[in-house]
């Protein structure tokens, strides 16, 4: 059984331009404030900023790899506290980690996550409900 504390693999999520656009292509979310620099700046934006959604799902992966099922998550949630600026051409990194902060006897566990760019957190609550890998699943 997985115990509390048990810390996810963490993740390094390179973030360039084409990402974005590649992003709204799939999600239909072709603000211009995700692709167009002078735009952005002209909204009071420091440069075109990620998809907050786009944002979500790279975070989420850490548990979905770890879990082995991106089925077994059960319920996620985060709050934003800062956008994740994409400068042209160098990008950005999101860097993010988990732990698992409980495990219920039902099988069921929570992962609270960190996510950072330029060691500044981009989302705030981040966590994540999930049925926990089973413990043969974790050996290696």
């Amino acid at each position: 059984m997985t115990e509390v504390g048990t810390e996810l693999p963490s993740q390094s999520f390179p973030i360039g331009r084409a990402d974005l656009v590649r992003y709204a292509g799939a999600s239909g979310d072709f603000n211009p404030i995700h692709w167009n620099e002078r735009f952005a700046t002209e909204v009071g934006l420091p440069n075109v900023i990620a998809h907050g959604m786009y944002t979500m799902a790279l975070v989420c992966r850490v548990v979905t790899d770890w879990a082995g099922d991106p089925g077994a998550v059960v319920e996620y949630g985060v709050r934003f506290t800062r956008p994740v600026v994409v400068p042209d051409p160098e990008g950005a990194v999101l860097e993010v980690t988990g732990v698992v902060a409980s495990a219920g006897e039902d099988g069921l566990g929570v992962v609270d996550l960190t996510a950072k760019v330029n060691g500044q957190t981009v989302l705030a609550k981040a966590r994540a409900t999930v049925r926990l890998p089973a413990a043969s699943a974790e050996s290696p």
